[in-house]
């Protein structure tokens, strides 16, 4: 299972990614826990500056800008393939 947290205020680019990586795990049937943090406070824990930040299994993977599907799909199944 995958610990995934996107970073972000609410922004328009953070809603996205958020509604990205939901839609990355739904569709390749992967077991996530997805948080959504928007205390700015956090952020800088994981070394955020630039949202929205993207970190999986405690891994910054992006970090102001939004990955292209097939980017996600790949990071994801790459950080999965790791936990076997």
């Amino acid at each position: 299972m995958l610990d995934i947290k996107v970073l972000g205020p609410g922004c328009a680019n953070c809603v996205k990614l958020e509604t990205l990586v939901k839609e990355v795990v739904t569709e390749n049937g992967v077991e996530a826990d997805i948080e959504k943090i928007t205390d700015r406070e956090r952020f800088l824990d994981y070394g955020i500056m630039l949202t929205p930040g993207l970190v999986v299994n405690g891994k910054v993977l992006a970090s102001g800008k939004i990955p292209t599907k097939s980017t996600l799909v790949h990071w994801l199944m790459n950080e999965l393939n790791k936990g076997n």
